[in-house]
């Protein structure tokens, strides 16, 4: 299995305003689509809940841990890699630098601790 994006994947998903995302239920079926911002720290691509961990779409990824995403031209199946616990001050500038022109309204809360907590890293699984 391959888990790496192709040398093309990170730009053209993480060049994107908007990624979908769907989790994997346990009955192997994928879940209804939500539409949420990504940032990408080299080659790893990065999502945050904006509304911690008490987002559907959040709780669902901790579930089976995989899904499918797509953006740029991009669809494929991921793991999704809790990753709260590292340091985020890259996918903070990531995410400042990327929608910092958005209105604060809407990337403060990315940037605080209950997002944080969430940082979530899409690892493609072929």
């Amino acid at each position: 299995m391959t888990t790496t994006w192709t040398d093309a994947e990170p730009s053209a998903i993480g060049g994107t305003d908007e990624l979908r995302l769907s989790s994997l239920r346990a009955d192997g079926t994928l879940g209804k689509p939500v539409t949420i911002w990504v940032a990408q720290v080299g080659d790893d691509l990065y999502v945050r809940s904006v509304r911690g961990e008490s987002a559907v779409w959040f709780r669902g990824t901790r579930g089976t841990g995989k899904g499918h995403v797509s953006a740029g031209g991009v669809s494929a199946d991921v793991a999704f890699d809790l990753v709260g616990g590292v340091s985020k001050s890259e996918i903070d500038a990531a995410y400042q630098a990327k929608y910092g022109g958005y209105p604060a309204l809407y990337v403060k809360p990315l940037l605080a601790p209950p997002a944080q907590e969430t940082t979530t890293r899409l690892v493609p699984q072929r």
